[in-house]
Formats: C-alpha cells, sequence, structure tokens
C-alpha cells in the first residue's frame, strides 16, 4: 500500500487484538492485489435499541488505481456480527471479492464464463 493503513473506531474503545486482525486481513488484500494505494477501516458499534448483544458495522474503503472499492458490512440484520472479529472477517472477504471483480475487469476478463 502506498498509503499507511487508517484504523478507526467509533462508539467503542480502540483494541490492539482487532486492530491486529484488521492489519493482517489488509496485509492479505495488498499481497493478493499489490496496486491498492490506500486502505481505511472504519469499525463502529450500533447500540440503539438492540435487545440482544452489541452489533458491529465494519466499513472498508480501498483506493485503486482509477477507482475506489467500499464494503459496508451492515450488523442490522446479522446477528454473527455480535462478535466482532466475525464482522471484521465478512467485511475483508467482501472486500476481496471485491477486489478479485476489479482486478478481472482491469485484465478485460469476461464475467460469467464460468471460470473461477
Amino acid at each position: 500500500m502506498q498509503l499507511p493503513l487508517q484504523i478507526t473506531f467509533r462508539n467503542l474503545d480502540a483494541s490492539e487484538s482487532v486492530e491486529d486482525k484488521i492489519r493482517a486481513r489488509a496485509a492479505e488484500l495488498d499481497q493478493f492485489f499489490d496496486r491498492i494505494m490506500g486502505c481505511r477501516v472504519i469499525v463502529e458499534t450500533a447500540n440503539r435499541g438492540q435487545r440482544h448483544g452489541r452489533l458491529y458495522n465494519v466499513r472498508v474503503d480501498l483506493t485503486v488505481p482509477g477507482s475506489e472499492i467500499v464494503v459496508n458490512r451492515s450488523s442490522r440484520e446479522d446477528h454473527s456480527h455480535e462478535d466482532i472479529y466475525v464482522a471484521v472477517r465478512d467485511a475483508f472477504d467482501a472486500a476481496r471479492r471485491r477486489l478479485e471483480d476489479h482486478a478481472r475487469r482491469r485484465r478485460g476478463d469476461a464475467r460469467g464464463d464460468g471460470a473461477r
């Protein structure tokens, strides 16, 4: 990455172990697609009127040549996101899929040709 990774926590205290997990997942993306110019990650809680445990939202913004890839994993419906590590995993898995699509488009590969 050309710019340092930015991690922001909203409505919760920063966690070194969560930051470590985010750094590891961002490094995996950078190894997969080495043209990532920047990565911003926002981890936040949605506390409004929750009956169950605290739910986490994770947003990943990737800046790549000619585009920006934004993944926002909202926890409103997904109670597995009561675990912050599951929310981080899901957001980065989705970011990797979007990055794969972006790389495929840059190479000019046809989408939906059955090859995966």
